[in-house]
């Protein structure tokens, strides 16, 4: 009986771990990939983009500390605003669109400040390079969505990455090497 009691028990702290556990698909129209460089070294002003298209999913588990997220961005979907300049920057000078189509963002190594994620490690693989990075989270929260009554999760994350890193090394003689970027993400939880 006791053997019994004791397996019940664990098999229900087991459920309730696994319970805490939950995965969120990216929602692209609330989810942004943006970058800014200063405009060459001198730093008077900064060049901004976006990218267009991106999709992942985030797992969290909060009472474990853990969870991984997979972004995939669509390098070809670059928006400056101006289409000669997105039209160079997909070339083979910067980010070469055409032979390498995307780039991923992989975590597994989250950090928590109690249920808040403070950080996200992994690695960035673009242009056939994979490189460890870790994004900083500016903000972060989960809610009950008003609208289609799922938790949603979402953030502001940073980092700051060196392009020559990844081989994308053209003019920095005169066109900073510090690329900042940017991720405003919100993830819909999956039943």
């Amino acid at each position: 009986m006791r053997k019994t009691l004791f397996a019940l028990a664990a098999l229900a702290l087991a459920g309730a771990a696994q319970a805490q556990s939950a995965t969120y698909a990216i929602d692209p129209t609330h989810t942004f990939v943006t970058f800014e460089a200063k405009h060459f070294n001198f730093g008077f002003s900064t060049n901004r983009g976006r990218f267009d298209k991106k999709e992942g999913t985030i797992t969290i588990d909060p009472t474990a500390k853990t969870g991984k997220v997979e972004v995939t961005i669509d390098m070809g979907s670059i928006n400056t605003g101006t289409a000669a300049f997105d039209k160079h920057l997909k070339g083979p000078d910067f980010f070469n669109a055409e032979v390498h189509p995307s780039a991923k963002f992989v975590g597994e190594q989250f950090a928590f400040d109690g249920e808040k994620i403070v950080s996200v490690g992994g690695t960035l693989t673009m242009l056939g390079k994979t490189l460890p990075v870790t994004l900083k989270a500016d903000s972060y929260g989960c809610f009950m969505h008003p609208m289609i009554k799922r938790q949603v999760c979402a953030g502001d994350f940073s980092t700051t990455i060196k392009r020559s890193q990844w081989g994308m090394d053209k003019m920095t003689a005169f066109l900073p090497d510090d690329i900042r970027l940017v991720i405003q993400v919100e993830g819909v939880k999956q039943p």
